[in-house]
């Protein structure tokens, strides 16, 4: 079996999660790089990244970070958890770290990301896949996982749909480190799950600043489920997209981590948009309402809903500014 050193591009919710996850409990060796300078300074003015559960036990974890113009360490892979918004220009900056035997992983939400990945690495060093898994970001240096211990799971695949020792290893470090992996070999679908699951649950909560659980707890939560993913599903099946998942099977997802996973859980669209930062809307439900514009089948609701978040990020905005003039 491969042995694997990790670089985490992107220190934050989900990336501190993965890169102290493979490091306690997997004993592998991972370096951070991360582009916001708050973040980096408060990571090395307090000597590693504090670390709770469910909002208890809160303990520092000695972590190592740079800016990619620092770095100077040579992973095997690169795990890489950015806002869709924000890769572009981090990638650019880690292009002088990038080398041929190097491989990329990401599970980012939304679609976008594989095409700016393939600009620096070719397809068959590229593993995408979905992470079901609740993390928050509190601060700088300042991480909070959600659920308990083994909690979610991630699904993985190789862009090239073929099952590589690299992928295996991966995946065995990912088992240690309690991420629960299961490898498929449809690449498109897979990481389509993420994003249909996205479409219902981020985008609703978001807009009406709820909790999972207090999504799911609406009776007709479901039928709004149902609506979403049934547009979702006839628009990339026109498309020619094979999914990992029956519509039910989508649906009763979106029903037990609601209810059962995550249900105190506010996801990350909604923690961007009350920190005032830009949600990834257009690359979730937007992807689905362009897919629908391209195959004539127009995804009305989820061109509302695109619609919708930003209309409730202006309404957030104008909140606090009223809030900040009293």
């Amino acid at each position: 079996m491969v042995m694997m050193k990790y670089a985490v591009i992107g220190a934050g919710a989900m990336g501190y999660r993965y890169g102290v996850l493979l490091q306690e409990n997997a004993a592998k060796s991972v370096d951070f790089i991360d582009t916001w300078a708050p973040n980096i300074e408060k990571v090395r003015q307090q000597g590693g990244v504090y670390v709770s559960r469910d909002h208890e036990g809160r303990h520092l974890v000695p972590i190592s970070i740079s800016t990619p113009e620092d770095y100077q360490g040579d992973p095997d892979v690169w795990i890489i958890f950015l806002k869709q918004m924000q890769l572009e220009d981090a990638l650019k900056r880690c292009e002088p770290l990038f080398k041929d035997h190097q491989v990329a992983f990401s599970a980012m939400n939304g679609w976008g990301h594989f095409e700016k990945i393939q600009q620096y690495f070719p397809k068959d060093r590229i593993y995408g896949g979905t992470a079901m898994i609740a993390t928050v970001l509190n601060g700088p240096g300042d991480v909070d996982f959600i659920g308990k211990p083994g909690a979610g799971s991630m699904h993985m695949c190789a862009m090239t749909e073929e099952v590589t020792e690299v992928e295996q290893a991966m995946a065995a470090d990912f088992k240690a480190a309690n991420l629960n992996p299961i490898i498929t070999q449809n690449f498109q679908g897979t990481c389509l799950a993420k994003i249909i699951f996205n479409s219902v649950v981020n985008t609703l909560c978001t807009m009406y600043q709820i909790t999972m659980g207090q999504f799911v707890s609406y009776p007709g939560a479901m039928d709004m489920a149902t609506q979403l993913i049934n547009e979702a599903y006839d628009a990339l099946e026109r498309a020619g997209f094979q999914l990992i998942q029956t519509r039910q099977e989508a649906i009763k997802e979106v029903d037990f981590v609601s209810r059962v996973s995550n249900p105190l859980h506010y996801p990350s669209m909604y923690q961007d948009m009350s920190k005032g930062r830009k949600t990834e809307v257009d690359y979730i439900n937007g992807y689905i309402a362009k897919v629908g514009r391209e195959h004539d089948y127009p995804c009305r609701t989820h061109e509302f809903l695109t619609h919708g978040v930003h209309l409730a990020e202006l309404a957030f905005q104008i909140h606090q500014q009223e809030a900040a003039k009293a």
